[in-house]
């Protein structure tokens, strides 16, 4: 009988993929405590990008397709096992689309207050301002759905219990899924990530903070080593003698792997302090066409998004509600989730904007503005599916490009990179339209 074959597995960035990829191979069959070193390098923090900032929708109707129901499984069976519902708000929500035509006379104003801007966890956050200067604009939609998700919208009014907008200004209303069932559900992704972490600590993966992976080293044969930056100490550190290397770092990962051509687009969102029912909701806006938001009339500036903005609105367990709006690509990636900057002015125009048609939002304090960059695999200019399994190079891994389905797809991904790794094969879903290798990576 062969002896088991000792793995070495390096795991390239500690967000929502990468961890969700440390726990299912810690949980599959073949892992081996004894003989499997398996090791996660994140150069920032565990879920300090989209990870950390996303909204944490999970639906049967996202995509793609061949992901999304083995995902959305897993996510209620993690919640199951490991009291999701209390560790990272796992639950199910009512989910629709609106259409809201705001006249002049249903403007009302409002005195904010100062806003203490936290990072969502209650540590103050600071803020980078960036005003754009930029001539008023079309509002430029994030993909959350597909053709096929859009054709499951139902005529429906707006629900009685979907109490915090007004509904007096909604022209149309339509419900997600079939009738009498629900589709959707949500966690919240900085817990959700950093609880998936905890748990795969626990079954022995070496996690270390502040590890910029620098180089893979590569022979034509399979990976040798990976060299990174010790960010605390500034000390070149290095691994060596891996099998495996996963990289699984967002919209970094076409910074270490350029032929991936994996890139991020920034998006901003915020997070407000109150009680809602829990709906999630995607709007379509219709603003006057003379209405400037407070927080721009006030510098003399015009409004920045002509015709209608879709903002859109989550909410959360422990009293708050998430709201996410345009992605810009106006500032390029930088090289670390920490030196991400947000631009305020984005942040405000979206709690504006969303005041329209939601007083009780308008109205509730902010608990954080940020922004953050949503990874995407892109070729000829068009927006491709995420890249899931072995590149050309034996040993080198990719598990990126999930786009806004990030969150949703986690679990579905780690649990077939598990499979993958150690069985060498994908037996949980038939992923083979993601294979890096048709995309030349």
């Amino acid at each position: 009988m062969d002896s088991p074959q000792k793995r070495n597995i390096v795991i390239i960035g500690g967000g929502i993929i990468g961890c969700c990829t440390a726990y299912f191979l810690t949980r599959h069959d073949k892992f081996n405590p004894a003989l499997d070193r398996i090791t996660l390098l994140e150069a920032t923090s565990i879920a300090s990008g989209a990870s950390g900032k996303a909204g944490g929708l999970l639906a049967l109707w996202a995509y793609p397709a061949c992901l999304v129901p083995l995902s959305y499984r897993l996510h209620g069976e993690l919640a199951a096992a490991h009291n999701g519902i209390e560790r990272w708000g796992y639950r199910r929500v009512g989910c629709g689309s609106l259409s809201a035509v705001v006249k002049n006379p249903d403007i009302r104003s409002k005195t904010q207050k100062p806003n203490e801007i936290t990072n969502g966890t209650g540590a103050e956050l600071p803020i980078q301002s960036a005003v754009s200067d930029e001539k008023d604009k079309p509002w430029e939609k994030l993909p959350k759905q597909d053709e096929a998700a859009a054709g499951l919208l139902q005529d429906s009014p707006l629900p009685a219990d979907l109490n915090w907008i007004d509904g007096e200004l909604i022209h149309h209303y339509e419900e997600m899924g079939m009738p009498g069932s629900t589709e959707t559900s949500q966690v919240h992704p900085f817990y959700f990530t950093t609880a998936i972490a905890e748990l795969a600590k626990e079954r022995g993966v070496d996690i270390r903070i502040g590890a910029k992976v620098t180089k893979i080293n590569r022979t034509k044969s399979g990976v040798r080593s990976v060299e990174y930056e010790d960010r605390r100490t500034g000390d070149a550190c290095f691994i060596d003698e891996i099998t495996d290397v996963v990289v699984t770092a967002g919209p970094w990962t076409g910074k270490l792997l350029p032929r991936s051509r994996v890139e991020g687009l920034r998006a901003h969102s915020v997070v407000f302090d109150v009680d809602i029912s829990p709906y999630a909701v995607f709007t379509n806006i219709q603003l006057p066409t003379d209405y400037v938001p407070e927080h721009r009339a006030t510098k003399g500036q015009k409004r920045k998004h002509r015709g209608n903005v879709d903002p859109e609105i989550y909410a959360r367990p422990g009293n708050e509600a998430y709201a996410c709006g345009e992605p810009d690509s106006t500032i390029p990636l930088p090289e670390t989730a920490d030196l991400v900057q947000c631009d305020e002015a984005q942040c405000d125009d979206l709690v504006a904007y969303i005041g329209t048609v939601s007083p009780v939002l308008g109205a509730a304090p902010i608990k954080a503005k940020q922004a953050c960059y949503m990874p995407r695999h892109m070729r000829f200019g068009e927006e491709r599916g995420p890249l899931i399994g072995q590149t050309s190079v034996p040993g080198i891994w990719i598990a990126a490009g999930h786009t806004c389905w990030g969150v949703q797809n986690a679990p579905g991904t780690g649990c077939l990179m598990a499979e993958l790794l150690y069985d060498g094969v994908a037996k949980s879903a038939d992923i083979d339209k993601l294979d890096p290798k048709k995309f030349k990576v």
